[in-house]
Order: structure tokens, then C-alpha cells, then sequence
């Protein structure tokens, strides 16, 4: 289709669903906004227009580019180009490219996701009853199916019977599960999306039409493939609910699944294999990577994996399978350092700061907050200024989309005065995190200051610390290094930033979002 989707100034390659897609980028995007990786190939936590404007396919005021999904790499080099200054990143697990669009009608550009298709499937509403289904199985599942030479036709029907029991005893419906298929061979071929069938029966019938495509069993890229582009919302998955992939293995995987597994658990997807045949010790020489089912599953804790000895007389093993996708509470990787945290940010508003710096702090605290998904389920934000007094600007509950959150932090206004950063963190540990203390979130604390504290700030911080928040202190100018040693959390190393300047801030963003989710991930080990 000529259609170009329509993007934010923030939208990063990882937020685009295709391998490749044509984006219109608005105009007047500011330039200190793009967070950019790497120099031609950029690392797809980059955002797309900013390396649209680096690589020079266009200027500030926007247009058309295609964005092609690439494999990741180590190293992404720094380069400044078309007023953007690119950064460093040692390694990341996927990659994009931009090029210019040729010549597209006008008239074509910028219609925006959700009206470029027209779903399929819909039927005109029954009365709800069973068509509801099993509302206590909420789950978007992919069942990820072997079509490979290794298992053959006989053996596919076979998987293809167990899968549609699987999916009759899930209990799809409209408030219950979704599913879709998706079929691995040498290429992945996405059968059918979660918006197409919401009945039993339309699903058990499009399974069986399901052919078989034959070719090695390339399980890594197509786990990759539907971790990356199957659970788009346009595509049918729902927010706040658990996103499943189910990948059925005949034998072994043809090809690295490690990265895949990686890939799958930064989008927040939870991988299961069900592995039949396991290779016997003859076979074992043949197989890549032994150890290919921990790599790969959300957790190698012993629930994600499952094993059939045969194809044949699979119906016992149903029951325990979906009883396995129903268990809402035991989907670890749901949870991303994106889309679980509360970052509270304290700022320094003291009158050393002055109102231009000011004005770049707030930058930061920006740049840092728009890198999550904050929602009413997802991550939360709020900011308190403080002096010798302390001002909540906003807490956790009162803004719930990243524009109303941005919005809101550039309409903070500079107060001016002492400072006192010791009253503040006990401020804002009582205030602004005592009502989400018991919440699901892992929070965090940003400390940001200029200058001497007037008060203890040891003991507030070894509190805050005590009562569940990770404390990272970023100083500028002349904020002592024992304070901020004192207030973060340990390590204390990595939990310290310092720069002379107000406009060294910005190359800290990356590195403050990266400790974030360092933190976050070790604490779900």
C-alpha cells in the first residue's frame, strides 16, 4: 500500500512493527529531542526521524522515509551529522537503516495506523455468552508451529489436531484469550493475527486449512520475527495483557534461538517451547546449541518448557498446557523495565541553578521519562522541585499518558532558593512514594542538585533506600562527590553521575534509562 503511517518526534525503531515500513516524520521535531545510536545502521532503541535527519533523507520539517529492520550489532559508533550528534552503544539486538521515499502521492501520506486497514473477521455483535469465553484466561497468544522438513506432513497434521484442542480448551472469546498462528520453516509465515477469529470454532477451522510450507526449521527467526511484529496493537493485541508465544519444536531449531529469546523478553513477551522428539544421543552431534530451551524461554525455571515424547496420543497433555497459559500470575517477562517502574525525579529549583539551566534540566528529566511506557497499568512518573521548601509538581496518579507527562514537566516554573536535599528525600519518599509503596512498580528515585546540601542527606537517602527505592544522584556544577555518593544506591560507582555543566546532562540520559533497567532486571533474577 502507498499508505505512509504517521509517527511522534519519539517514535523509536522498536516502537514499528514490519521489517520494513514507510513513516511520515512531523515537522519541526526539536533537534535535542532525538536520542540517536550509531551512524547508518542505528540501533533500534534510536528514534527514527532523528536518524532520518542524521543520515540526511530529510530536514527538520519532516517527510517520508522508509525504515528497513536490520539484525543488531556491537558497537554503534558516535557521529555528529546534520546538526544531530549521534552516541555510542556497545551492543543492542536489533538494528535499522532509513532511506528517502521516491516521489510518493501526496495524497497517499498520512493516514495513520488504525484506518490503513479494515480488520478481517468481524462479525456483527450476538448477544454475549459464550462468545465472551473464559474471562479468567486473559492472554494474546502466538502459537508458533514447526512447518519444517524435519517434522513432514504427517507429523504437521498431527500438531496442527493438537493445537486446535489447545485452542478449543483455552476458551477464546471476545473477554477471554485471542490467538494466532504463526508457521516456522525457512521463512515465517504469520497464518492468521489475534483479530481475526474471537469464536472457537473459527480458529479450529482455520487451523485445519492451515498448508504445510516444508524447508529447515529456522525457530530463531521466526520467534524473533513474531516477537517483533506479530503483537502490534493494529494487529489485535490488547493492552495490559499478557502477550504469549508458544513454539512448538520438532526435534532441534536449524538456527541460533538465543538472540530470539533475548529479543522476545525485551518486548516483553513470554516465550514457552513445547518441545516433542527430544534428539536422541545419537542425534545429539547435529543439534547447534544443546541448551537451546533455557536460552529461549522466559525463564529457565522448569514452568516454560514442556515436553511430548511423541506426536501420537498427545490429548493428555491439553489440560496441563493450557492450564500452564492460564496461570496469569506466572508470566515473568510480561513485566519490562519500560513498562514497571515509578521514576520519581527530585529537582534542584535552588537559585544557584538559574533559569536557562533550569530549563535544561527539565530537558532531562523529559528525555529520560519518554524512553518508558507510562499508562494507567504501565510506568509512572512525577517530579517534586525543592529549595529549602519542597513543591510536589505532579505525582504518580495524576498524569497517565507520556504527552500529558511531558506536558507537564515543561510547564514546571523555577522556584528559586536554598537547598535542602536531605528534607527533600524524605519528603518525597513519605509523600510522593508512600501511596504506591505496595503497588506492582519497582521504584525509583532521580536525585538532581547543583550544589552543597545545608542538611544531613545520609539519612533520609539510607531510608528512602530502606523503604524500596533505588536512588541515583546525577550532580552538576559544584554538587559535592560525597553527597551524591552518599544518596545513591549501591553499587554506588553506577548509581553516580556527575558533569561540570548543565549541557553535559544530555549524554547522561542514556546511561540513567540503562541503569534503570539494569536494576530492574537484576532485581526479577
Amino acid at each position: 500500500s502507498l499508505a505512509s503511517t504517521a509517527i511522534t518526534c519519539f517514535t523509536r525503531g522498536l516502537d514499528l512493527r514490519k521489517e520494513t515500513e514507510d513513516v511520515l516524520c512531523p515537522a519541526n521535531c526539536p533537534l535535542w529531542q532525538f536520542y540517536v545510536f550509531g551512524d547508518g545502521v542505528y540501533a533500534s532503541l534510536s528514534s527514527v526521524c532523528g536518524a532520518a535527519i542524521h543520515r540526511g533523507v530529510i530536514t527538520s520539517a519532516g517527510g517520508a522515509v522508509r525504515v528497513q529492520t536490520l539484525p543488531g550489532q556491537e558497537n554503534y559508533p558516535a557521529v555528529n551529522a546534520n546538526g544531530i550528534q549521534s552516541q555510542v552503544l556497545a551492543r543492542w539486538a536489533s538494528s535499522f537503516s532509513v532511506t528517502r521515499i521516491k516521489n510518493t502521492p501526496l495524497e497517499a501520506v498520512g493516514r495513520s495506523v488504525s484506518t490503513a486497514r479494515p480488520s478481517t473477521g468481524k462479525r456483527p455483535k450476538k448477544p454475549l455468552d459464550k462468545k465472551a469465553g473464559n474471562k479468567d484466561c486473559k492472554a494474546d497468544i502466538a502459537f508458533l508451529i514447526d512447518g519444517s522438513y524435519n517434522i513432514g506432513q504427517r507429523r504437521f497434521n498431527l500438531q496442527k489436531n493438537f493445537v486446535g484442542k489447545v485452542a478449543v480448551m483455552l476458551g477464546i472469546g471476545t473477554e477471554g484469550p485471542h490467538v494466532g498462528v504463526v508457521q516456522a520453516s525457512e521463512h515465517p509465515k504469520i497464518e492468521f493475527y489475534l483479530k481475526n477469529f474471537t469464536a472457537a470454532k473459527e480458529v479450529l477451522f482455520a487451523i485445519k486449512e492451515l498448508g504445510f510450507r516444508g524447508g529447515n526449521s529456522n525457530t530463531g527467526k521466526a520467534l524473533k520475527h513474531t516477537a517483533q511484529k506479530f503483537f502490534s496493537l493494529e494487529n489485535g493485541a490488547r493492552k495490559g495483557i499478557p502477550k504469549i508465544i508458544v513454539v512448538f519444536i520438532d526435534g532441534w531449531p536449524s538456527d541460533d534461538i538465543e538472540e530470539a529469546g533475548i529479543v522476545a523478553r525485551e518486548f516483553g513477551v513470554n516465550v514457552f517451547i513445547v518441545s516433542v522428539a527430544k534428539p536422541t544421543t545419537e542425534e545429539l552431534g547435529m543439534v547447534q546449541d544443546i541448551g537451546f530451551v533455557d536460552k529461549a524461554v522466559c525463564r529457565n525455571n522448569g514452568f516454560f518448557s514442556y515436553q511430548m515424547p511423541t506426536w501420537f496420543g498427545t490429548t493428555k497433555y491439553v489440560k496441563p498446557l493450557v492450564q500452564k497459559l492460564c496461570s496469569h500470575e506466572q508470566m515473568l517477562c510480561s513485566k519490562t523495565c519500560y513498562n514497571s517502574v515509578n521514576i520519581g525525579f527530585l529537582i534542584d529549583g535552588s537559585s544557584s541553578v538559574g533559569d536557562s539551566n533550569f530549563r535544561l534540566v527539565l530537558e532531562f528529566i523529559s528525555n529520560v521519562a519518554k524512553a518508558f511506557e507510562i499508562s494507567d497499568i504501565g510506568s509512572k512518573i512525577a517530579v517534586v522541585q525543592f529549595t529549602y521548601d519542597q513543591r510536589t509538581e505532579f505525582s504518580f496518579t495524576d498524569y497517565t499518558t507520556k504527552e500529558k507527562v511531558l506536558s507537564a514537566m515543561r510547564n514546571i516554573r523555577y522556584m528559586s532558593g536554598g537547598t535542602a536535599t536531605g528534607d527533600a528525600i524524605s519528603f518525597t519518599t513519605r509523600n510522593v512514594f508512600g501511596p504506591v509503596k505496595d503497588g506492582p512498580n519497582k521504584n525509583f528515585l532521580v536525585v538532581l542538585t547543583d550544589g552543597q546540601s545545608y542538611d544531613d542527606v545520609r539519612g533520609p537517602a539510607a531510608a528512602a533506600q530502606k523503604a524500596g527505592i533505588t536512588i541515583f544522584s546525577v550532580g552538576v556544577a559544584w554538587a559535592p562527590l560525597d553527597d551524591l555518593k552518599d544518596m545513591a544506591s549501591e553499587p554506588r560507582e553506577s548509581h553516580t553521575f556527575f558533569t561540570r555543566e548543565f549541557t553535559g546532562l544530555e549524554q547522561m540520559v542514556p546511561d540513567v534509562i540503562r541503569g534503570i533497567c539494569k536494576d530492574f532486571l537484576d532485581s526479577k533474577q
